[in-house]
């Protein structure tokens, strides 16, 4: 009987609600990703899509109630394409766009003339340059920076009093910018990297890891743990359980910080990762999340405001009401200084979830999410001043 009257309720409520179309545009640029020395981990065709057609069921769910049209038009450039015909295609369709793209072609995008007015949302471009000294006011992020998972890790670090640690680096712009922000998350939390080395070998791992990584990290001496920077998963995967010393790997390999992970299933993910898998046939990825994360904020600030208009939804956002339930155990929100999204990092290896930063015991005055990334006294973002 109850669910009757609830139902009876709601079917009221759409009658009485002013019926909204709400358009989001999803504009996805290609990127030029180098070829890796395994091929366990192909890049699904619809990677960010298909978190983005994930929460346009989720609103259209909740959008039959309150009158509520959704749809998400999808624009996509070719690698070597110039993505500004795309990019103005998909701005004059939606005032919403969700954007997957290098960080270069991120920037021009924000940057044109039909930008203006619109709201961008960031789910392809870690960064942290993207939420500091380049922010741009029209533009929010949802895949955590990589400064919020290298700061993740670090936590982890102090709190296994794994102070002593060293670190080997890959070649590609990606790995370095990687592992750049380690540095900056071991300094910030008082810890030592005693080592680095770059790596630099283009045999085949796959046959010769167990007679090079030993040999390559014997002379990183006594240490904690390893720091691995190979943000394109090529060659990581063969420094597990090869290194001189038997030591936690930990980065891009071994121990990982990602916005997302099919080990994520507590505070009700496994049925967000269950209703993925059944309707994509694959594991959700961060990319995947980020996207997801990006309209399900829509959603919630055009619920809530009853407006869908880019500056009402974009001054939502960033107020102190908004909220999403992320599935991470704590509502998310939007930092109102740079535009990125506060979200728990999850620590885990692809059998389970080990942690979830920010850990127990490092405490901030506003929130303890604000100890992951850029916090506000250390901003060079002035857009959203």
């Amino acid at each position: 009987m109850k669910k009757t009257i609830t139902g009876l309720m709601l079917s009221l409520w759409a009658g009485f609600a002013p019926a909204q179309d709400v358009t989001v545009a999803w504009l996805e640029i290609a990127r030029d990703v180098p070829p890796t020395l395994s091929n366990l981990d192909p890049i699904p065709d619809d990677l960010g899509h298909a978190g983005v057609m994930t929460a346009l069921a989720d609103n259209q769910t909740t959008g039959r109630f309150l009158g509520q049209a959704w749809q998400v038009e999808a624009h996509r450039v070719a690698l070597g394409e110039d993505p500004g015909p795309a990019a103005e295609a998909a701005f004059a369709a939606a005032d919403f766009v969700i954007v997957d793209a290098p960080a270069e072609a991120l920037l021009s995008i924000a940057a044109l003339d039909g930008a203006a007015g619109k709201l961008l949302y960031n789910s392809g471009a870690g960064e942290p340059a993207l939420r500091d000294d380049l922010c741009r006011a029209n533009l929010l992020h949802t895949l955590p920076s990589t400064a919020m998972r290298t700061d993740a890790l670090a936590q982890f670090l102090v709190r296994k009093r794994w102070d002593d640690v060293v670190m080997v680096a890959g070649g590609h712009p990606g790995d370095q910018a990687y592992a750049a922000a380690m540095e900056r998350s071991l300094a910030k939390f008082g810890l030592r990297l005693s080592a680095r080395k770059e790596w630099r070998f283009d045999a085949d791992m796959r046959r010769n890891a167990a007679q090079e990584v030993p040999l390559f990290t014997q002379d990183f001496g006594q240490y904690d743990a390893l720091i691995v920077a190979d943000e394109l998963h090529d060659f990581g995967r063969y420094i597990l359980f090869n290194t001189w010393e038997a030591r936690p790997v930990i980065g891009s390999e071994g121990l990982q910080a990602e916005a997302w992970g099919p080990a994520v299933e507590q505070w009700g993910a496994a049925q967000l990762q269950s209703r993925f898998e059944e309707a994509h046939g694959r594991r959700m990825q961060p990319r995947d999340y980020a996207a997801w994360a990006a309209l399900r904020a829509i959603g919630e600030a055009v619920t809530r405001t009853k407006a869908a208009d880019a500056a009402t939804v974009r001054s939502y956002l960033l107020g102190p009401d908004f909220e999403l339930a992320g599935f991470k155990g704590r509502p998310l929100t939007f930092r109102g200084w740079n535009g990125q999204l506060r979200q728990p990092i999850p620590l885990l290896h692809p059998r389970a979830l080990v942690a979830s930063a920010p850990l127990e015991g490092f405490l901030h005055q506003r929130t303890e999410l604000d100890t992951l990334g850029i916090d506000a006294p250390e901003t060079r973002c002035t857009a959203f001043d």
